[in-house]
């Protein structure tokens, strides 16, 4: 199998995965994931998608990750190694989508207006 390569993305942070035959390495950034992502919760959103097709020990993964914080982060690398996975066999694209992994999230940050503290919100009226 040659490798093939999917990109996600979430809020600011862009995920691109390259997937290739192997034992179930995940390598983020040059570094492995338990010391990527040290919080339990974020390792198991990033492996929802392996562990739904049950290929969590079939496939090495190298990823670049760029932007956005940590949450941003895992859930973009979820969305790129769900469609990797379709991208190798087009059948997993039922199952996944079923969970919501195929679904690009795509609420971001609303920009700030002028003439106004926040995005929305509005300075204190005052009457007198």
């Amino acid at each position: 199998m040659e490798v093939v390569n999917a990109l996600g993305r979430r809020k600011s942070a862009v995920a691109r995965v390259f997937v290739s035959e192997g034992t179930g390495k995940i390598t983020i950034n040059k570094r492995d994931l338990a010391q990527y992502f040290p919080s339990t919760i974020l390792q198991y959103v990033v492996k929802q998608p392996l562990n739904k097709l049950e290929v969590a020990e079939k496939y090495d993964i190298k990823v670049n990750l760029c932007g956005g914080g940590f949450t941003g982060q895992s859930q973009a690398l979820r969305l790129a190694i769900a469609r990797a996975l379709v991208k190798i066999n087009p059948e997993d694209k039922k199952a996944l989508r079923s969970e919501g992994f195929m679904t690009r999230d795509s609420r971001s940050v609303e920009r700030k207006k002028p003439g106004r503290p926040k995005a929305r919100r509005r300075f204190q009226f005052s009457k007198r």
